[in-house]
């Protein structure tokens, strides 16, 4: 979903209470953008992070895949092993650097 697309307004009303109207008024004041940007801004960004929630993986199902190799295959975990040890033995690890 592009969010620089035109779109229309609509004007709406609702109550709030004391504490979000100062919010909204202090954020508004601060990012110097109306408090309906605010609002808008905010429900932008509630719905993106519900949508990563909604897509990333449990605690087990990430443990899985990264006990199956991680998306890496045999080939790039070999030469990663082989990388590694190579830099152990030489010592030249970053701390040393």
């Amino acid at each position: 979903m592009s969010y620089h697309m035109s779109y229309r307004m609509i004007r709406t009303s609702m109550a709030l209470d004391d504490w979000t109207i100062q919010t909204l008024k202090d954020l508004s004041e601060k990012w110097n953008i109306s408090k309906a940007e605010v609002i808008r801004r905010s429900v932008r960004q509630l719905q993106q992070q519900t949508e990563f929630k909604e897509r990333a993986p449990s605690p087990l199902e990430a443990l899985d895949w990264l006990q199956s190799g991680g998306g890496m295959v045999a080939e790039e975990a070999e030469k990663f092993r082989a990388e590694v040890k190579a830099e152990r033995e030489s010592r030249d690890c970053w701390w040393e650097s």
